[in-house]
């Protein structure tokens, strides 16, 4: 397969994804019609990972941003939903499904001097008592979501929260 291929493959897949998301946000919703369905360099893809109650939340420690959902820079060639699954296996040791519908698309630069970004944040739900295998110095610890954490974008706590008090109302349904 040509590189050019598979890079309409991705750029479909980030677009599908971020069409499907239930929130965008930072001007998320405007990026597949500027990405002209060429892959936006770099992308990044996380898991907003709840436990069955939806009580809780899968957090690792990263170096410098803190506590934050498991997850990273998407590979060139790999979806960003194939980045999200790998970047929770890698930094937990937990192999999950994702639910099919993003919980959210943002835009954002993760340091002053690097571009802006296009991130998709994916859900999944998991036994808590799944173990965790934590990559080297990057722990990760279930949080329950009603204490604070501290991460590089605060707001991202209270969107956490309200996906999770949005799939409760659903599962109520």
């Amino acid at each position: 397969m040509t590189r050019d291929v598979f890079d309409l493959r991705v750029a479909e897949a980030a677009t599908a994804d971020v069409r499907l998301a239930r929130k965008k946000f930072d001007g998320a919703g405007r990026w597949p019609a500027s990405a002209g369905l060429r892959p936006s360099e770099p992308l990044a893809a996380e898991v907003w990972v709840f436990d069955e109650d939806l009580a809780r939340v899968l957090l690792v420690r990263h170096r410098w941003r803190g506590w934050v959902p498991p997850g990273g820079r998407v590979e060139p060639g790999e979806t960003p939903r194939e980045g999200a699954r790998r970047e929770l296996f890698e930094e937990t040791g937990i192999e999950a499904e994702l639910l099919r519908e993003p919980a959210a698309a943002t835009v954002r630069s993760y340091r002053l001097d690097w571009p802006a970004t296009l991130g998709l944040s994916f859900v999944a739900v998991v036994d808590a008592a799944t173990p965790l295998v934590a990559e080297r110095g990057q722990p990760a610890a279930w949080t329950s979501l009603d204490e604070d954490w501290a991460g590089y974008f605060p707001v991202d706590a209270s969107r956490v929260r309200q996906h999770a008090r949005w799939l409760r109302e659903m599962s109520d349904r």
